[in-house]
C-alpha cells in the first residue's frame, strides 16, 4: 500500500471535508440551500454512477428503494438541513455540532443496530460530548435568540439523520459496489432535495444571473472535492484500514472548519466556542477509542444480537 496514497486519502477526509462547511456558507450567500445541495448531489452522483458502471451491473428496484430511504436521511435530512442552517450559523459552530455524529451513531447502533453496548469509556465520552453541545447552545438559551437556536437544533437533527441513514444503509440491500452504492444514494438525495426545494418555493424568483462567482466556485468545490474526491477517499480508506482510524476525521474536521471560518470568513472564535470544541472533541475521541475495543452486544430473547459491520458512509 502506497504511503503517499494513504496520506492523500486522509488529507481528503481531514482537510477537504473540514473545508466544506465554509464552502457551504459561501454558497448559500446567493444560491438557495436545498437547491445548492441538490445540484451537488446530482452532479457527484452522476460522476460516480458512470464510474461504477465500468464494472458493476445496473442496479435493480430493491437497490433504488434502499437508496431512496438512505439518501433521504443522509442528504435531505442531514446535508439539506446543514445548508439551510448555515444561513444563520457560523460554519465553525456548524462543524462542531455535526461532529456529534459518532455520538448519535453509537447510541442508535446500540438501540437499533448491531446491539453493541458502549463500555465505560463510551458512556463517559457520550456524556462529555453532549455537554460540549450544551455549551455551544448556552448563549442562545440566555439571550432568547430563538432563530439561531432553531438553526442549531436543525444541525443536531441532521447529525441524527445521518447516523440513522448510515445504520439503515449497511443492511438495506444497497449494491455491493461501493461507488455505485454511494452514487445511488447521492442521486436519490438529489431527488429529495429538488422536491423539498420546489415545495419550499426556492425556485420562485431565483435567477442564475444573481449567483455570485464566489457562490458558484463554492458549489463547484463541493461537487468535485467535497463529494467526488473526499467520498471516494473515505470509501477506499474503509477498505484498507480500520473504521476507528478513519473515524478520526470526526474530530479533525471541526478544527479545520473553525480555523477557515475565522481566517477567511471573519467568524468570531470565542472562549466558549473553543471550550465547546475541546469538550466535543474529547467526547468523540473517547467514543472512538471505545469502539476499538472488543465488542459486547446486548442480550435478546433468542440470545445475543448479531454483530454487524460499521456503516460505510459518513
Amino acid at each position: 500500500m502506497s504511503r503517499s496514497r494513504m496520506f492523500l486519502a486522509f488529507f481528503a477526509i481531514y482537510v477537504i471535508w473540514g473545508s466544506t462547511y465554509y464552502a457551504i456558507r459561501v454558497g448559500v450567500e446567493s444560491i438557495p440551500p436545498l437547491m445548492m445541495m441538490g445540484v451537488r448531489c446530482l452532479a457527484a452522483g452522476l460522476v460516480l454512477y458512470a464510474w461504477s458502471r465500468r464494472t458493476a451491473a445496473a442496479p435493480d428496484w430493491r437497490a433504488w428503494r434502499a437508496a431512496f430511504i438512505a439518501g433521504g436521511l443522509l442528504f435531505l435530512g442531514s446535508h439539506g438541513t446543514l445548508a439551510w442552517a448555515e444561513q444563520r450559523v457560523a460554519s465553525g459552530d456548524a462543524a462542531l455540532l455535526v461532529a456529534t455524529e459518532p455520538l448519535w451513531l453509537t447510541l442508535l447502533d446500540w438501540r437499533w443496530g448491531s446491539g453493541r453496548v458502549p463500555g465505560a469509556c463510551g458512556w463517559i465520552g457520550l456524556a462529555i460530548g453532549f455537554a460540549g453541545v450544551a455549551l455551544l447552545f448556552a448563549p442562545e438559551w440566555g439571550s432568547g435568540a430563538s432563530g439561531l437556536a432553531i438553526a442549531n437544533a436543525a444541525i443536531v437533527g441532521g447529525a441524527i439523520a445521518w447516523a440513522s441513514g448510515s445504520i439503515y444503509g449497511r443492511g438495506a440491500g444497497l449494491p455491493r459496489d461501493v461507488h455505485q452504492s454511494t452514487a445511488l444514494q447521492l442521486l436519490a438525495g438529489a431527488v429529495w432535495l429538488a422536491a423539498a426545494s420546489t415545495i419550499g418555493g426556492e425556485w420562485r424568483g431565483f435567477s442564475a444571473a444573481n449567483v455570485t462567482s464566489a457562490s458558484a466556485g463554492a458549489l463547484l468545490y463541493l461537487i468535485v472535492f467535497g463529494s467526488v474526491i473526499a467520498f471516494t477517499a473515505y470509501i477506499w480508506l474503509l477498505r484498507v484500514t480500520t473504521a476507528s482510524r478513519v473515524g478520526t476525521h470526526a474530530y479533525v474536521n471541526p478544527i479545520v472548519a473553525v480555523a477557515l471560518g475565522a481566517a477567511l470568513g471573519g467568524e468570531s472564535v470565542t472562549i466558549l466556542t473553543l471550550l465547546s470544541a475541546l469538550t466535543i472533541t474529547a467526547g468523540v475521541i473517547l467514543v472512538l477509542v471505545d469502539q476499538s475495543r472488543p465488542a459486547r452486544v446486548k442480550k435478546t430473547i433468542g440470545g445475543e444480537a448479531p454483530l454487524k459491520r460499521r456503516p460505510t458512509y459518513a
